[in-house]
């Protein structure tokens, strides 16, 4: 019988390929995984059913290096980000069949603008999801405390940007005293979102100890972004009771994490300096009141010692005016008290009779026997009654 080896029936499929798909193709396809090895990236692609999310197709590719070096560059320039499963994606290919690997297809182009739009579509669609459910401007309605100074910070723990961030509240010009605490956190790769949630529960354990929560990336650059715009973690976010500023470093569009947060900067500096400049404003508003309060005090006493020296001008004829009253009042009672002496009614030639040392005015209350004085403006005599009539 007649019949081909592996190899022959490979090199026939390879002819075939070659000869009947000379074109190259532009693609959609969903990443599944990408790995580099030896600077080729290798790529699996899927395509799932928009009902059921299955996969319909699957599909192995290859950027070989001398392709994948520029397009690399150029792809996260433009989209900011590092290629990551779940990315829709819009490559230019052709196929390959190798007797003894199999069939690929062959990366030479990638369209960043295709996938940049579909990251701009999936942030509109959590955006209305976060309005429909009535989150999205919660953290905006909160305020920073008056002295914003206790902070917990989620970022990497060697990341340099979380040492700038320390560097630059600690050694603030104003000698501003700042409390951080860091809750570690992965903020690049596929584990930010389940990371970033983590330290948000433990800081929410202990919440009554700080006054905001900075979330910061270090190192300033823009890849990678994708785990910032997940519905999960911005539904965290959205909900959290203490303010949260971000400052992950990249000044392209907002991502979802940005937009939900109570304050967005750009970077980790920045969020320091935000801190810096609040408790700058306060500082000056409790100065400037202070100095109002000094000044409506320093008015106020000046008022009250002028009032005084007022008084105590007023006083010596207050006293004066009190003297003469009394004097007069007292001259009044010695002319009535002259008028009533006894020795002037005796001088016009009345007499005064006592009996036992009182004023006899009536007759009836005299008894035989009584001894009575009488008393005349010149002398006195003394009398015994005998008989009463």
């Amino acid at each position: 019988m007649e019949h081909l080896s592996l190899y022959e029936l490979n090199s026939l499929v390879q002819q075939t390929i070659e000869e009947s798909m000379a074109m190259q193709y532009w693609v959609e396809a969903e990443l599944a995984e990408a790995n580099e090895r030896r600077r080729h990236l290798f790529l699996d692609l899927v395509q799932k059913d928009e009902r059921g999310n299955t996969p319909v197709a699957r599909a192995s590719a290859k950027c070989w290096a001398s392709a994948w070096t520029p397009l690399k560059a150029h792809f996260e320039r433009i989209a900011g980000q590092h290629l990551s499963a779940g990315m829709k994606l819009l490559l230019k290919v052709y196929p390959q069949f190798h007797p003894a690997y199999g069939f690929s297809w062959i990366v030479t182009d990638i369209d960043p603008t295709f996938t940049l739009g579909d990251m701009a579509r999936r942030r509109q669609e959590i955006v209305r999801i976060l309005k429909e459910e009535g989150i999205f401007n919660l953290q905006k309605e909160l305020s920073l405390p008056m002295l914003c100074r206790r902070i917990a910070v989620i970022s990497s723990e060697t990341a340099a940007g979380y040492g700038d961030f320390c560097n630059q509240l600690s050694e603030n010009d104003y000698g501003f005293q700042f409390m951080t605490r860091l809750f570690p956190a992965t903020m690049q790769g596929e584990n930010v979102e389940k990371s970033v949630i983590a330290a948000l529960d433990r800081i929410y354990a202990v919440q009554e100890e700080f006054d905001c929560v900075v979330i910061i990336r270090g190192g300033g650059a823009t890849s990678d972004m994708s785990g910032f715009d997940t519905l999960a973690l911005a539904e965290n976010v959205a909900n959290f009771p203490l303010p949260i500023i971000t400052g992950i470093g990249h000044d392209r569009d907002e991502c979802v994490l940005d937009m939900v947060s109570h304050i967005r900067v750009k970077t980790p500096t920045a969020a320091a300096a935000f801190l810096i400049d609040n408790m700058a404003a306060v500082y000056d508003k409790l100065a400037n009141l202070a100095d109002r309060l000094a000044q409506a005090v320093r008015h106020r006493l000046e008022i009250e010692r002028m009032r005084l020296a007022s008084l105590t001008a007023q006083i010596p004829l207050m006293a004066r005016q009190g003297i003469r009253q009394r004097t007069h009042t007292i001259e009044l009672l010695a002319h009535r008290a002259a008028a009533l002496d006894p020795k002037l009614v005796l001088a016009r030639g009345y007499s005064m009779t006592l009996c036992n040392g009182r004023i006899v005015t009536n007759a009836a209350n005299l008894a035989e026997g009584d001894i009575i004085e009488t008393q005349f403006a010149k002398g006195k005599t003394t009398s015994k009654v005998w008989k009463k009539q």
